[in-house]
């Protein structure tokens, strides 16, 4: 008794194959070309050696399964089963591509089942021949489907079927798995599909939120979903089983649960937080068709949709079957299984594998490259304020992964150094002399720059000036905040504005500001610093709106306090908690790897939180801490009389801790 086998490659072939092995005779496979060493990695994998799995070279879209004259006379009436397991299983796959894999395919398989005599033509079909048919489809049901124009993948395994119907003369059997997810005891699966498309949203609300909150959620229709073990075991028994040829067999969950509990399951499973409360999406019926699609086509809808779903991950024919009205009978199906133990396990009991072979193997982020050398490497990046402390750390760091470092500031032999240390290292590094609070300055290194390097693929603006001083004592220092203002958002400003367009022309470019916690903890004594960094993110928030669209980013990063040189004269930051310029450099790297929007640390989102919903509460804390540090001797007028400052007090260190980052 020998078998061929279409499809022996893919998912549910590699796991049935094994089944037939454990019976007697050859297995021939059909095999493409470009899948031979998918086929030898079957083979090694049941160490079978060649002995009986045998490789025929062919190809599903070609007549007669393109398989040679001779080899077709070899297998001529040697094939006691066909299986026929060769298509397309993708909502998300082209119209052509499904049409030529589902409907053709079956189509050649059928007509060379019939030219090599073989016994029974074993058809595997899916659910999705019933289309959105509204009740229980039966398994001797087929002519009853609706609405197949919905979707491709419907239309094409409803017409295969019916191929196999009109036109196959030898006996056959057909199979309609449900969705198919991985094996129950391993986890196994070899793409992301059905519920496995939802997962990286669960993955990022793991990541957001404790397990313990509960989240709003949708709940839908009846999803029917079973494990590939499943399915190849009801196959298998089935194909072997006397009399019962010409039956169909849905290879269904009896009790399939809605899509709601399903995500929730999976949620338990990848310690994500349970949506608790499910909106039912039926609820949102009463919208006119036309209405919906309507709102669905206008520009802004349309790019938040696709971009939301772009990075979740889930094709919008996904979402189209949240609403699924069918349910699937399978009693001829129970009835072929009696007296053996096959049976559809509890999705409760091995969800908990799909997720972790999933996240070990299956997961997108595993295959992006969150090194800094990927995203920087050949790449020229300009940092201002290079010379010493975060610019310097970030410099250090950017030229190790093998970009091509601009550093600019002041002092020329300062750079020197820097840019020694960096090709000591094996970096390449280039300097300019500037003074970014000077406009002309400003603009004299944007000439340099683009003339020698045709522009930057990375802006980091880390140069800055920091004043502590309250404002009673800035009465007659106006200067203070024009000099602030100055530096650290026309500087800023006029180098975005000079490099934007080259950056609009290559459409590509990330620009990262260096902004202030305090500008989210409006912390007193820093009005000039906060307003002048203020002013920085909102020019980037009204920026990225205007130019997200052109392949260019904005990312603020809101630094909490850093021991650099700029904040020495404050004899206090010596005892309270502080990052070191390393670890500031370690937020800009996060930040050319991910680019975000924001990154900003707990304690200063926390701080806007809570000034948003409680702001009188807010200004009482803050006005508390105003009083209990002291303005400096600098701030008091008193330069170089750093002996005179007090020591801080035990009460102001338990506060500077408890606020870690934040400027006092």
């Amino acid at each position: 008794m020998s078998y061929f086998v279409t499809g022996a490659t893919g998912f549910i072939g590699k796991h049935l194959i094994p089944k037939l092995l454990a019976r007697k005779g050859n297995i021939y496979c059909l095999v493409r070309k470009g899948s031979q060493a998918k086929f030898e990695a079957l083979r090694n994998r049941f160490g079978d050696e060649g002995k009986r799995l045998i490789a025929v070279s062919g190809d599903l879209s070609k007549p007669g399964l393109g398989v040679s004259p001779a080899l077709r006379k070899t297998l001529e009436g040697k094939i006691k089963h066909f299986f026929h397991l060769g298509a397309i299983y993708d909502l998300a796959a082209s119209a052509e591509s499904q049409h030529a894999a589902n409907v053709e395919g079956t189509r050649h398989a059928v007509q060379f089942a019939e030219q090599i005599k073989a016994g029974i033509f074993h058809h595997t079909s899916s659910i999705a021949v019933a289309g959105l048919y509204p009740g229980v489809f039966r398994e001797d049901m087929f002519d009853e489907a609706e609405d197949l124009d919905r979707n491709p993948y419907f239309k094409t395994k409803h017409e295969s079927e019916a191929v196999l119907r009109k036109e196959c003369k030898r006996p056959y059997r057909i199979y309609r798995p449900a969705m198919v997810l991985g094996h129950s005891q391993t986890g196994e699966i070899d793409k992301i599909d059905g519920p496995y498309y939802f997962f990286r949203t669960l993955k990022k609300l793991r990541d957001t939120l404790p397990q313990w909150m509960p989240v709003l959620g949708l709940e839908g229709g009846r999803v029917n979903m079973v494990p590939v073990d499943f399915v190849v075991d009801a196959m298998d028994h089935i194909a072997h089983k006397a009399g019962l040829d010409g039956g169909c067999f849905h290879l269904t969950d009896p009790a399939p649960r809605r899509i709601g509990q399903v995500l929730n399951i999976f949620a338990n499973a990848g310690h994500a937080p349970q949506m608790s409360m499910r909106l039912d999406a039926r609820m949102f019926a009463f919208i006119p068709p036309a209405v919906k699609q309507g709102l669905g086509s206008l520009p802004p809808v349309k790019r938040f949709t696709n971009a939301v779903l772009r990075d979740l991950g889930i094709p919008a024919a996904a979402l189209k079957l949240i609403n699924y009205p069918t349910r699937f009978d399978s009693r001829e199906t129970e009835r072929a299984l009696k007296g053996t133990k096959i049976r559809v396990p509890d999705l409760d009991t091995y969800a908990w594998r799909l997720w972790d072979y999933w996240e070990r193997h299956l997961d997108p982020d595993l295959f992006v490259d969150h090194s800094l050398s990927g995203k920087v490497k050949g790449r020229t990046v300009l940092i201002t304020g290079g010379s010493s402390g975060i610019g310097k750390a970030a410099a250090l760091k950017v030229a190790a992964a093998g970009a091509k470092v601009l550093i600019c500031a002041r002092g020329e032999d300062e750079l020197a150094a820097v840019k020694k240390e960096i090709v000591d290292a094996g970096g390449t590094c280039h300097t300019y002399v500037a003074d970014l609070s000077e406009l002309k300055s400003c603009d004299e290194l944007v000439a340099k720059v683009v003339a020698e390097h045709k522009g930057v693929d990375i802006l980091i603006n880390n140069a800055g000036r920091s004043i502590r001083r309250a404002i009673a004592s800035s009465y007659d220092r106006f200067h203070d905040f024009e000099r602030t203002m100055q530096l650290n958002y026309f500087g800023s400003l006029r180098l975005i504005m000079g490099f934007l367009p080259a950056m609009t022309e290559r459409h590509r470019g990330h620009i990262i500001n260096i902004s202030s916690i305090g500008v989210l903890t409006n912390a007193p004594r820093f009005s000039a610093y906060v307003a002048s960094k203020a002013a920085l993110d909102a020019f980037s928030r009204c920026a990225q709106a205007e130019f997200s669209d052109n392949g260019i980013n904005f990312t603020t990063i809101n630094m909490p306090l850093v021991k650099t040189p700029m904040i020495a004269p404050t004899k206090m930051y010596e005892s309270v908690p502080t990052l070191s310029p390393e670890e500031a450099a370690d937020l800009i790297v996060e930040a050319i790897i991910k680019r975000p929007v924001r990154i900003a640390t707990r304690t200063g989102v926390f701080a806007q939180l809570l000034y948003a919903c409680m702001p009188r509460m807010y200004e009482i804390i803050m006005n508390t801490a105003f009083r209990l540090f002291p303005d400096s001797t600098a701030a008091k007028g008193m330069k170089g009389r750093g002996d005179l400052e007090q020591q801080p007090t035990s009460e102001q260190v338990a506060f500077a801790s408890l606020m870690r980052g934040v400027h006092w």
